[in-house]
């Protein structure tokens, strides 16, 4: 049975078809395909409810319902479940490549001079409609911007270490259900830099937890990569003793040293680590 309504496409109303058996909804559906078409677009628990994460732009979620301007879905990057504002996605259209810089700017015209309409994040997808000629600087792509073509990547690209994707986001601001520069959190930075080195990723730390990697032994030494979790919490390990994580309360993404990560969790209630996995990235 399916029970996790993080990732059970049901509100009751609707459900998606492959649910039927599983779960009491009024209708099944099989659902349609739609495209993040702003920058970032919330996904929310609920009608103009609390933000659970976030997609970026030219990211597919599948529509199952749209009532009094939010559309009720399914994202396909991680089967998160809830509610995006209708405004904020589009028609299903094709990428070609994805932004591998924290951030672009949209230029108008194939200049660096010329004042950027709009940002897009690490992990955007694109449509490349007009290559750079030799010699040139910018890909054009399917909103007619222009796009430094060193902050693009086709879609099968890959990184090859996790701390590294981590750490180009060090110093962005601490977002609750954030992913993306504008703002992220502990499991949001997990989630990217484990995605953009090919390995698949759920959204929230406790899933990461259980999906994620082979448990270390409480005496096996740290390396780089492996993650850090406590209840509600999740950072990456730099080396053997540093840690790198978004967190709220440096409200940042931050480097900080895991023994005083770990005694200032334990003083504020948070609790004791609670696994140590090592993931490893083919």
């Amino acid at each position: 049975m399916a029970s996790d309504p993080r990732i059970t496409a049901s509100n009751g109303r609707v459900a998606l078809r492959a649910l039927q058996g599983q779960v009491m909804a009024d209708e099944f559906l099989d659902g349609t395909w739609m495209t993040v078409q702003q920058p970032l677009a919330n996904i929310m628990t609920e009608p103009k409810g609390t933000r659970a994460s976030q997609l970026l732009f030219g990211e597919r979620f599948l529509a199952l319902e749209t009532r009094d301007g939010q559309v009720f879905g399914q994202a396909e990057r991680d089967g998160q479940v809830g509610y995006i504002l209708s405004q904020a996605l589009a028609a299903e259209t094709p990428v070609t490549h994805w932004v591998t810089a924290p951030a672009t700017h949209l230029y108008p015209r194939p200049d660096v001079k010329s004042p950027p309409d709009v940002s897009i994040f690490f992990g955007a997808r694109v449509n490349v409609v007009e290559p750079a000629k030799e010699g040139e600087s910018f890909h054009r792509i399917q909103t007619g911007h222009h796009v430094p073509k060193s902050h693009l990547r086709p879609l099968t690209a890959r990184f090859s270490d996790t701390v590294g994707v981590a750490d180009l986001f060090l110093g962005t601001p601490y977002l609750w259900g954030g992913s993306s520069r504008w703002g992220i959190d502990c499991s949001g930075l997990i989630q990217l830099a484990m995605r953009a080195c090919g390995q698949d990723c759920p959204r929230d730390s406790d899933q990461q937890e259980a999906a994620l990697g082979a448990l270390l032994p409480e005496d096996a030494p740290l390396r780089r990569g492996d993650l850090v979790f406590w209840k509600g919490h999740v950072g990456i390990m730099a080396d053997e003793e540093m840690l790198l994580h978004a967190n709220a309360h440096h409200m940042a993404v931050a480097y900080e040293p895991l023994a005083h990560a770990e005694a200032r969790i334990r003083t504020s209630g948070g609790g004791e680590i609670t696994a140590r996995k090592h993931v490893l990235i083919e």
